[in-house]
């Protein structure tokens, strides 16, 4: 794959004459707009691509070969800081996202008690989940269409934007009645069918990473979105699993640097999957932002010791307060912006 990057004052026509010109040899073009600046990734026989003059062309500013696997989400692709807009609020480029709430949505006053306090603490995206991927079939499975509506309440009353999980892509278009942003969890992240599906849609993602994927592997599960039209993508370390088990999960710090130098994406980093542990989640949320996340996505409920999930790795009110104040410290020492 090459990319073709268009000048700043190349012309709508100019981009059309490019695309047209790859089409007539059977290339497929992928067009991208950042700004006013147009980037065209392009897909095809090789040779047919390389008879074509393109660096001659009106418009065209430079051509580059795309070496690594994942090749829209590439730096190489993007020098530049995707950054994505949630509701009224932005992630990435120097704005901080802080995502909050309980792990699943269990009643409506649970939920709206939650929003409330995650917002007068500075949380800039409300969590919960509808749709509950849980190890035993057993276990609570979240309300469904009911927790969706008790999120559009709680938006409606705080003004967070809200971050619910997909699960099946049957439910794609309910989610994408309530939510503002799709979450694809950890064990969907290779779910190739479902990552299609939301790369097929306007709204933004956030994938987390599974549970035992190389970085590479995380990319290139971004690619498969990105590549269907949707550049709208935030990719979560949420811990992998390893041979330790002082921890729920090991969070990969070293993930965050790596995945800025090679992508273009956001990432958010989950320190309340990664733990398990409630003591751990501030030092976790403050390495994270020390080593560049451009958000973080944490579990918090109103009475931890009564949730129906992840009461363990859930802050409290007073323990979100805390802690949401020492991110917030961290973030400006970083130099970026909470929201």
């Amino acid at each position: 794959m090459m990319m073709i990057a268009m000048r700043e004052d190349a012309t709508p026509a100019q981009i059309e004459e490019v695309v047209a010109r790859l089409a007539a040899v059977g290339a497929e073009a992928h067009l991208h707009m950042q700004g006013s600046v147009a980037t065209i990734a392009v897909e095809g026989d090789r040779e047919a691509v390389a008879g074509l003059p393109i660096e001659v062309y009106p418009g065209v500013d430079r051509v580059v070969t795309l070496l690594r696997p994942y090749k829209l989400v590439s730096r190489e692709f993007r020098a530049r800081d995707t950054v994505i807009r949630m509701g009224h609020l932005h992630i990435g480029g120097g704005h901080f996202g802080l995502i909050a709430g309980p792990c699943s949505v269990e009643t409506r006053e649970q939920t709206l008690s939650a929003a409330r306090f995650v917002k007068a603490s500075g949380a800039t995206g409300l969590r919960g989940g509808a749709f509950k991927p849980r190890t035993s079939p057993y276990a609570f499975q979240g309300l469904g269409e009911e927790a969706l509506q008790i999120l559009a309440e709680a938006r409606e009353e705080t003004g967070l934007p809200v971050v619910t999980e997909l699960m099946d892509v049957r439910h794609l278009d309910l989610v994408l009645k309530y939510a503002d942003v799709i979450q694809i969890g950890a064990r969907n992240m290779q779910n190739f069918h479902l990552l299609a599906a939301v790369g097929q849609v306007d709204r933004p993602v956030l994938l987390k990473r599974g549970l035992c994927a190389t970085l590479e592997e995380l990319l290139m599960a971004a690619e498969y979105i990105v590549r269907e039209g949707n550049s709208q993508v935030m990719v979560c370390e949420r811990g992998i699993r390893t041979f330790e088990t002082a921890t729920r999960n090991t969070l990969d710090i070293s993930a965050v640097p790596i995945i800025k130098h090679r992508s273009h994406l956001p990432v958010v980093v989950d320190p309340s999957h990664a733990s398990g542990k409630v003591e751990l989640i501030e030092p976790l949320s403050l390495a994270a932002i020390a080593a560049g996340a451009d958000g973080l996505i944490i579990e918090a409920h109103p009475a931890p010791e009564t949730a129906l999930c992840d009461g363990a790795q859930s802050l409290s009110p007073v323990a979100f307060a805390r802690t949401a104040s020492r991110i917030a410290e961290m973030v400006a020492w970083m130099g970026k912006t909470l929201g």
